[in-house]
């Protein structure tokens, strides 16, 4: 991928899912050193605040609907929610309102996971909000594949 050519190969996502996985084990093991100082219940929370609010409700709308078809603004808060920009402003927030702590780790632990385990990336318009092959898009891979 480069900025003229905006699509992955099937071994380029591979590879940027395996440095996902890798700051993941890195995220984990930090959480499993210090796991006599990590609060739980605050870990449970910011772990899962991500998909409450980025995830869920896309996802009713999405079963909900006959088309597939689901309003832009539940791509919109998936991708904030999941975004590591977002994630970095909560996280100096819970610093400021709440204190510093190891039980903070759970929302890199997320999104890496999100995106080193699931594959699941930030979501674009253009697609299925639940993945699902684009046609143009398989097409491309075809074509791209037979060079």
């Amino acid at each position: 991928m480069d900025p003229r050519n905006l699509f992955e190969t099937r071994t380029t996502y591979r590879l940027l899912r395996l440095e996902y996985l890798a700051a993941l084990g890195v995220c984990g093991w930090l959480l499993l050193v210090h796991w006599d100082e990590v609060r739980l219940l605050p870990a449970l929370l910011l772990f899962a605040y991500i998909d409450v609010i980025g995830y869920l409700p896309g996802l009713i709308a999405f079963r909900r609907s006959e088309t597939g078809k689901i309003h832009r603004g539940f791509y919109v808060a998936y991708n904030l929610a999941h975004s590591f920009v977002t994630a970095g402003l909560v996280a100096l927030l819970w610093c400021w309102l709440v204190r510093p702590e190891w039980a903070l780790l759970a929302i890199p632990i997320h999104l890496c996971g999100d995106r080193g385990l699931l594959g699941n990336f930030l979501k674009p318009f253009a697609v299925s909000f639940e993945p699902k092959p684009h046609p143009a898009y398989l097409r491309l891979a075809a074509a791209v594949a037979s060079r």
